[in-house]
């Protein structure tokens, strides 16, 4: 799917592109507040900016966001005033339906949420939205009740993050984990899989930065069996291993961390505990390999592994934490690193050398 998500001021947006269509027929305006032509041209005016996805056929999504102290006021109640973002709008084409846009914008909004630090963050909803609520529900908002336009209000609080699943607590991290270790990709498919975790002086990097349009969700199929260091709702970190030359413990680096959502062995030790149309189900639409390479790995590789991970975050361009730094600091092992099971603190720790705000990152 071509195209990527990039911040954009709202008068350099097509009011009239088909795709505000459904906003316009849903904020025609009232006594108490604009229509949507209306604020969108006040935003304008004002200089304001929208986070927006184009690609080949147009527009696909439009996120706008902003803070308010407030209170809400709801059918039957009220919610009193804290610090909130509020995302105004959200919009995801129609086209864009059983594929992964929405879940990376959601990822981008609640990045951008947990960065501001304030208590909670929301947005409203008619109930025909199906599609946007059930992703705002599977990322751990809950509604609140009905605005006085008919709206539904969703809510998520940084005091009451359900850690029951890595969904639902996203973008922050169990403080309760069992364990953490790595996971080992080569640079080709980690640029592939994690384009937003920047790496300096990377250019291929640089051109699809803010690309998370095929979602936060990640596969990873491996050839290995052995007994992982980490389970299911566990963070990991993805160390990117260099394959292009020498210099390999400083040019190779951990640039991200996820949160594991499943683990299934396809094969081991040659014999293949599913079907390849049962792996195909399984892995959907979120791995690097193509059907044939799929095919091949599963014709051939003695053990096949698949880990689904969720992308929690990123160091950035600058702070990616290399090898020679984890050996001496006692982070590496050694046998092969990825049996190295790596305890509460040497995980902040790592976090910590990366510039990543562990406060931020793991509360209660």
């Amino acid at each position: 799917m071509p195209g990527k998500f990039s911040l954009r001021k709202f008068s350099e947006i097509n009011l009239d592109d088909p795709f505000f269509a459904t906003l316009k027929n849903d904020y025609p305006g009232s006594a108490s507040s604009p229509s949507f032509s209306v604020w969108f041209k006040n935003k304008a005016q004002e200089g304001r900016t929208a986070l927006v996805f184009s690609d080949d056929q147009g527009l696909g999504a439009f996120i706008c966001i902003k803070n308010e102290n407030e209170p809400i006021e709801l059918k039957g109640g009220t919610l009193a005033a804290c610090n909130r973002v509020k995302i105004s709008t959200m919009k995801i084409a129609e086209r864009f339906r059983g594929q992964r846009l929405g879940e990376g914008a959601i990822g981008l909004v609640l990045w951008k949420w947990q960065k501001s630090r304030t208590d909670e963050i929301y947005v409203t909803a008619f109930d025909k939205q199906d599609l946007l609520i059930s992703q705002l529900e599977k990322f751990g908002f809950h509604k609140a009740g009905y605005n006085l336009n008919g709206e539904g209000v969703y809510i998520k609080s940084r005091h009451n993050i359900d850690y029951s699943d890595p969904y639902k607590s996203f973008p922050f991290i169990n403080p309760n984990f069992h364990s953490s270790g790595y996971l080992i990709i080569n640079d080709t498919y980690h640029d592939t899989m994690f384009p937003y975790s920047e790496l300096k002086n990377n250019t291929l990097q640089n051109a699809v930065a803010m690309n998370v349009s095929n979602g936060l969700s990640k596969v990873y199929v491996g050839a290995q069996y052995s007994q992982l260091p980490y389970g299911i709702g566990d963070p990991i970190l993805i160390y990117r291993r260099y394959t292009a030359g020498s210099g390999k413990q400083y040019r190779s680096c951990i640039t991200s961390f996820c949160v594991v959502t499943k683990i299934i062995q396809a094969k081991k030790s040659g014999q293949k505990l599913m079907s390849f149309d049962e792996l195909l189900t399984k892995i959907g639409n979120k791995s690097v390999f193509n059907k044939d390479e799929l095919r091949n790995r599963y014709n051939n590789d003695w053990n096949v592994l698949v880990m689904e991970m969720l992308y929690y975050g990123y160091f950035g361009e600058g702070n990616n934490v290399n090898m020679a730094w984890l050996k001496q600091s006692g982070y590496w092992g050694d046998g092969y690193p990825t049996s190295f099971s790596l305890g509460q603190a040497a995980f902040k720790s790592i976090l910590e050398k990366g510039n990543i705000d562990v406060s931020n990152v793991i509360i209660d």
